[in-house]
């Protein structure tokens, strides 16, 4: 669990099904994320299942984010797809859009960047974003990530990468 001025970053569980199932199946969210949305409870249960045993296998860092005064999920923050050696990972994140343009992404990403380089030690923590997702992109400029001219995601050709180098 990570705390900050305002949330509470904390791993998902089976009670948070409702949750996961209101954030990873919006409209909003999703017009920039090439995924398999859940249709329901169960998918959602199993979503949330499958990333407790990619936690247990250290295969991901994955967090729901809340407020401190209100314990309902609003958004998911990861790194995951880690380097064979451990020194790379990629962040992922979403956010509510009730909850955007407020500083909760950013307080949350700040957080999960200083866990990655100051606790799992990483060098680079990659993030791939839709080019016309602007929120993303300005999000991760204001972090002082670094667009990749000429790097692309494989089978996505409307995503960009950004990266940034652990500033020891």
């Amino acid at each position: 669990m990570i705390k900050t001025e305002r949330l509470i970053l904390r791993h998902i569980h089976e009670t948070d099904v409702e949750d996961i199932l209101r954030i990873r199946s919006n409209e909003v969210i999703n017009q920039f994320v090439k995924r398999n949305s859940p249709k329901n409870n169960y998918d959602a249960l199993q979503f949330i299942l499958t990333i407790k045993e990619r936690t247990q296998n250290n295969q991901t860092v994955y967090l729901g984010i809340a407020s401190k005064n209100q314990p309902n999920l609003i958004g998911t923050i990861c790194l995951w797809n880690f380097s064979e050696d451990r020194k790379t990972a990629e962040v992922g994140y979403e956010l509510l859009p009730e909850y955007h343009r407020k500083g909760i992404m950013s307080e949350a990403l700040k957080a999960v960047l200083d866990f990655g380089f100051n606790e799992l030690q990483l060098e680079e923590i990659v993030a791939i974003t839709h080019k016309l997702n602007e929120n993303s992109k300005n999000l991760l400029l204001k972090h002082h990530f670094v667009l990749e001219e000429g790097k692309t995601d494989e089978g996505f050709p409307d995503n960009i990468i950004f990266s940034l180098k652990n500033g020891k």
